[in-house]
């Protein structure tokens, strides 16, 4: 079923589609799941062995897999039924946690089967998104539904941790990964009986690197992918950085979780705010001008801002965030319908990969300068970047678009 979804009816359209309904259910479920496995296995791995070392490593093993899965699975997504690719993820997921879980895995095997799992993320990820185009269409549902299920992993973030620390009160670790087990068995469930099958799309059986290259070898493709991943490096850093500028300025824990909880949440407001209230066509003539001044209020850096400017500062940030919903559409418009699965498990990848290589070279700036010349320098540094992007993006728009487009990048 195909959904056109109207300015007026907006986000709840996408829900009256019925294949999305249980799409976005078992989003809710994995994304709370993963987040409660996170924390439960970094305590399992803190009490077996006493180190802090090891138990940190739950968190950084998952980088290089999902950065490794993304490039060698990538070209699945599209040779395969997304169905059957979503539900096999899953099923797999919930074997690893099944195995977690299990008294007696040595610290070892559960940081292997934390590897396996992140290993099929960006696969997941990836056919879900191009199958999003199968269910709501290429058009403005696809647009909102993906913001919707960007949301629920934002929202699932700040849940998530809350959830998973009251469980481990009534729940020893184990029992606790057993839950994020089931979680998945019913993610696989409601993915396998919600939604229909639809055969492959057929893309070729070519090298993960040959793959790559079908994609990104697209001028128009490679800005918006770039789009996509270098504004988040640079967004990353005051988020990356909080515990120390926290601690810099006086500030207790009130503080600090207020200040990690801002960006989220503005995040979150300014995508319900686009996706709501304004039409396709001007959230995609905001874009470029939303993505251009993103950074730019995390120059209050510079003035080393007490805790209530910090807040405004990343809340202001997190709105800005909306530019992401006209990027999308920009996107599936731009990625030929046999490529999609791979683009977009590409793109996921990409993502989260380099949002981690922004945290770490933020920490390694950190230990030189002080926390907000760093911000600071990185807001100056990303939005220059972001200019050139665009600039770029313009130079290779199609010729339909150059006199006046919907893009706000039209030539003059």
């Amino acid at each position: 079923m195909s959904a056109v979804t109207s300015a007026s009816s907006g986000y709840r359209a996408v829900f009256r589609t019925g294949e999305f309904r249980p799409v976005f259910a078992a989003h809710l479920i994995s994304v709370l799941g993963v987040v409660v496995a996170e924390i439960s296995l970094t305590v399992l791995v803190y009490r077996a062995t006493g180190s802090p070392l090891m138990s940190a490593l739950t968190f950084a093993l998952g980088f290089l897999p999902y950065a490794l899965g993304g490039t060698l699975l990538a070209g699945i997504a599209d040779r395969h039924p997304a169905r059957r690719v979503l539900v096999g993820c899953d099923l797999l997921c919930a074997a690893c946690a099944a195995a977690m879980a299990l008294p007696g895995t040595p610290v070892a095997v559960l940081l292997v089967l934390r590897c396996a799992m992140a290993f099929v993320a960006p696969l997941f990820q990836g056919a879900r998104a191009a199958s999003l185009t199968d269910i709501l269409g290429a058009g403005d549902a696809f647009v909102l539904g993906r913001s919707l299920l960007r949301m629920v992993a934002q929202s699932s973030q700040l849940i998530g941790f809350g959830l998973g620390g009251l469980l481990l009160t009534v729940l020893a670790p184990r029992g606790a990964i057993g839950l994020t087990a089931a979680g998945f068995l019913g993610s696989a469930l409601l993915l396998g009986l919600g939604t229909r099958s639809r055969p492959a799309r057929g893309g070729s059986r070519e090298s993960p690197l040959r793959g790559l290259r079908a994609v990104l070898g697209d001028r128009r493709i490679r800005v918006l992918t770039l789009l996509f991943w270098l504004p988040p490096v640079f967004v990353v850093v005051p988020e990356a950085l909080l515990a120390p500028y926290a601690a810099g300025l006086g500030s207790g824990t009130v503080a600090l979780g207020l200040l990690m909880c801002a960006m989220p949440v503005g995040t979150i407001a300014g995508e319900l705010w686009a996706g709501s209230a304004l039409t396709a066509r001007t959230r995609s003539r905001i874009t470029g001008p939303l993505v251009a001044a993103g950074l730019l209020p995390l120059l209050l850096y510079a003035v080393r801002p007490g805790v209530p400017l910090a807040l405004a500062a990343l809340l202001l940030a997190g709105l800005a965030h909306a530019y992401t919903l006209g990027l999308d559409q920009w996107y599936v418009d731009a990625v030929p319908e046999e490529l999609r699965g791979r683009a977009m498990t590409l793109l996921s990848t990409g993502l989260m990969t380099l949002q981690g290589v922004g945290m770490a070279l933020a920490g390694l700036a950190a230990e030189f300068f002080p926390v907000h010349q760093v911000v600071t320098a990185a807001a100056i540094l990303g939005t220059a970047v972001v200019l050139l992007l665009l600039a770029e993006l313009r130079a290779c728009a199609p010729e339909r678009e150059r006199p006046r487009s919907e893009t706000g990048l039209a030539a003059k």
